[in-house]
Order: structure tokens, then C-alpha cells, then sequence
């Protein structure tokens, strides 16, 4: 038996709300089960065979939401095969527990790390010719890339089911996140270069040069320091020095 569209559709929709259900016992396995029902009533009609099913997959499962819909992609190209008798069931549990730690540092990688700052960084240099429409502008462009990330994740799972990491593979994610961390520097450093130019020139006098100076000065420094090891804590209480000596100064 092959699975309709209409009901990989309905899978795919409901894994969009994988994080609903998470929970510290099985985290985002009920997600997951919640996501596959349409499936597993089409694939296995017989109570018993149905309900077995269910339970197999309500087994502790976690990665990143996101990249999670190859993996629901792929446990549908599974589901087909052992409802026809052509695998065992151990073969997805398998699938999805030898997937999930690296899909979730993937995502984690590219969604968290790359294209979040990339388009929070754009988005904020746009702000002084868009004003709050670049917040606006944030959210289309971030969830361009991510519904779309979604919906071919689980069209390449579904597809390649147990050559999904090849799939992945040809797709250079992480090339692609350091791109967008470079555009994320650029944009940053940008910004940070208007605002150094737009305080002085709010200035009168001799504090002009010093504002501006001062600006691209910890701009520097902080991009100096960022590679190092230090403590978060010590660079807490530098942030805060630098703001009560910046508000006593203005």
C-alpha cells in the first residue's frame, strides 16, 4: 500500500505543531505520533495492528523541530514497507533514534546559528529606512526559509527513506550556514558603523568625534574578544560598566 497525497499532506501539516505535545518523558514523541495518525490509520486499519503502530512511536524521540520533517518523512517510506511485510518494525524505531541526535546539531547549526542572526542582522539594518516594518520584513523572510526548509525535508525523507543522510548531504547546509553568518558580520558591522556616524553627528563639539570613535572602538573590541574563551560573566559585568559609563557620560 502507498500513501495518498492527501494524507502525506495531512502528516506533513501536522508536523508543523511537533513541539505542541513536548514533554519530559518522551519529549517530542507524542508530536510525532500526533503528526503520523492520518498514516497509521490509512497503513494498518486492523485495531490491533493499529495500535501497535501508535506505540512504537510513542517511544522517547527528540531533535530539531525543524529538521524533524525528514524524519517523519522518512518513518512514512518505512511504515509502507513494513505494512506490506517487506520490514520489521525495529527498522524505523532504528531510523529515527540513529537520526535524531544529528539532524537536531544540523538544524541547530543552520536555523539557530546561521539564518536567524543572518535575517535579524539585515533586518535590523533595514530598521532606520523601514522602521517597524522591518520587523515585518523579519518574519517573511525568516519563515520564507523555514516553511520551505520543512516541506523539502520531508520530501527528500519520504523519497529516500534509509538515504536520507546522502539526500542531506547534497543539499551543503553547512556550507550555506557559513554564508549566512558571514552575511550576518557584514550586516552587523554595517549597522554598527551607521550608528558610530549617527550619534556623533548628534553631538555638538568635541564629543562627536569622541562618540563615534568610542562606538566603532567597542564595536572592535567585542569582535576581538568574541573568538576567546571568556567568561560570560566577566563580559556581563563589561557591559554593564561600558553602560553606566556611556549614561553618566551622556
Amino acid at each position: 500500500m502507498r500513501l495518498t497525497r492527501a494524507v502525506r499532506l495531512q502528516v506533513f501539516w501536522r508536523s508543523l505543531f511537533l513541539q505542541a505535545g513536548f514533554n519530559p518523558t518522551g519529549m517530542q514523541s507524542l508530536g510525532l505520533t500526533y503528526a503520523l495518525l492520518p498514516a497509521l490509520k490509512a497503513l494498518y486499519p486492523e485495531p490491533r495492528a493499529h495500535s501497535e503502530a501508535v506505540r512504537r512511536h510513542l517511544s522517547t524521540f527528540n531533535t530539531h523541530p525543524y529538521v524533524a520533517a525528514a524524519i517523519v518523512g522518512g518513518v512514512l517510506w518505512h511504515e509502507e514497507r513494513i505494512a506490506r511485510g517487506e520490514e520489521l518494525p525495529a527498522v524505523v524505531e532504528h531510523y529515527k533514534s540513529s537520526l535524531q541526535g544529528p539532524l537536531a546539531a544540523l538544524g541547530d547549526g543552520f536555523f539557530w546559528l546561521s539564518l536567524r542572526p543572518a535575517v535579524g542582522a539585515l533586518c535590523a539594518a533595514t530598521a532606520p529606512l523601514l522602521g517597524v516594518w522591518a520587523a515585518l520584513l523579519l518574519l517573511v523572510l525568516y519563515n520564507t526559509v523555514h516553511f520551505w526548509a520543512r516541506a523539502r525535508f520531508f520530501t527528500l525523507g519520504y523519497r529516500s527513506g534509509p538515504d536520507l543522510v546522502g539526500s542531506l548531504a547534497r543539499l551543503r547546509i553547512p556550507r550555506w550556514g557559513e554564508r549566512l553568518r558571514a552575511v550576518a558580520a557584514a550586516f552587523a558591522g554595517g549597522l554598527t558603523a551607521w550608528l558610530a556616524v549617527a550619534f556623533g553627528a548628534n553631538q555638538d563639539g568635541v564629543g562627536a568625534p569622541l562618540l563615534a570613535g568610542g562606538c566603532l572602538s567597542v564595536a572592535v573590541g567585542a569582535w576581538a574578544i568574541s573568538g576567546r574563551a571568556w567568561s560570560p560573566l566577566i563580559m556581563l559585568y563589561c557591559a554593564a560598566a561600558l553602560a553606566i559609563a556611556a549614561g553618566s557620560w551622556l
